[in-house]
């Protein structure tokens, strides 16, 4: 199949770079001794995550509880749910999924913790405590606070306290290499330095949890650290082309979009806020220019979108006419693949077949 027979806008992954991109993590927790445990909200696919599985991955990470249940319900046997419950319904919810697969929670809180323990008080949960590494998002601090919390989930019946994880998501805001690594260095210290504290008072932490795609291969590699969970590495977009953390040619995910006018000062594709999203950046990252990468035509800009077109101006001759399509690298694939039903799944030699995105939609 051609380009011609897609319908636009469609979601297209490169399934060698898609492979490459997990064949490099794999190689970089390999090298390490550690285990991976991806974040799937970027891609929120059964096949892929399959795919993570049996390259080696000891589990998988999910935002929420709806994640959870897709990928338990497409084969996925063991969840870590990054994201703390508090609320009686999710946690009604977490406890029909625990006697259909291996679950971890995340705990940040007492009120959490005493929800959770109430809940599981027949058959302990294994929980988490979450850190905050910089962030200022959730998470307990490093160190004193972190002990506080472990110590009072040690006396509660229904958990079982057996790890400690971050995310260095401020890192996406670096201005330079050097202050990506630095944060990644206090993203690793924030939790070894917390777990050694916690065993110096007597409880263990055998799970040493950390994994912002932009930092992973430098916090992974942190003496005590045991695991990494990176989830934009899969794919790659314009933030990690912008950070230095890949190269345009490792983005594995674009929009096929359609010109669909052409006038003297600009180009009009069938590509909106809905399909590329009106995101330039996340948590303070500046380095993006518009709204996508247009892949062979890099003085073009997606200055514009509402939801169903996006603007490009041009001054002077373009080669792009009226039902020409390009290909657009998203700047936050994560938001652009829950924007779809399905990837279009391009190999170098066409069009092969389709992927659903599982676990794509709102709240439940």
């Amino acid at each position: 199949m051609s380009k011609m027979n897609i319908d636009t806008p469609s979601l297209l992954l490169h399934e060698e770079k898609l492979e490459r991109n997990m064949q490099r993590i794999s190689d970089f927790v390999q090298s390490q001794g550690i285990a991976l445990r991806p974040h799937t909200k970027t891609h929120k696919s059964v096949e892929i995550a399959k795919r993570q599985v049996q390259g080696g991955a000891v589990g998988v990470t999910v935002a929420k509880l709806d994640e959870a249940e897709v990928l338990i319900d497409g084969g996925i046997d063991h969840v870590f749910i990054a994201y703390p419950l508090t609320a009686p319904k999710k946690v009604e919810r977490l406890k029909a999924l625990s006697a259909r697969a291996g679950l971890i929670a995340s705990v940040d809180s007492r009120v959490g913790a005493d929800l959770l323990s109430d809940a599981f008080s027949e058959a302990p949960l294994e929980v988490w405590i979450k850190v905050n590494s910089g962030l200022n998002r959730c998470g307990v601090e490093p160190e004193n606070e972190t002990l506080e919390l472990a110590q009072y989930i040690s006396t509660l019946p229904g958990l079982k306290l057996t790890g400690l994880y971050t995310h260095a998501g401020h890192s996406y805001a670096a201005k330079s290499e050097e202050q990506r690594f630095e944060i990644a260095k206090q993203e690793a210290e924030s939790i070894v330095k917390s777990a050694e504290l916690c065993e110096e008072k007597g409880i263990p932490i055998p799970n040493r949890s950390v994994g912002a795609t932009p930092t992973f291969m430098e916090s992974g590699k942190a003496s005590g650290i045991t695991e990494v969970r990176p989830g934009n590495a899969v794919f790659f977009d314009m933030v990690q082309v912008g950070l230095g953390v890949a190269k345009i040619e490792d983005c594995a995910l674009t929009v096929l979009a359609t010109v669909v006018a052409k006038h003297r000062d600009r180009l009009v594709i069938d590509a909106g806020s809905k399909a590329l999203s009106l995101e330039q950046g996340v948590h303070g990252n500046k380095s993006v220019v518009g709204f996508g990468h247009v892949v062979g035509y890099p003085d073009l800009v997606i200055e514009r979108l509402s939801e169903e077109h996006g603007v490009i101006p041009v001054d002077g001759y373009t080669p792009l006419d009226i039902n020409d399509t390009v290909e657009i690298i998203p700047n936050h694939a994560c938001v652009v693949a829950n924007l779809f039903n399905r990837y279009t799944i391009k190999k170098e030699n066409g069009i092969v077949h389709y992927w659903p995105v599982d676990a794509r939609g709102g709240v439940k």
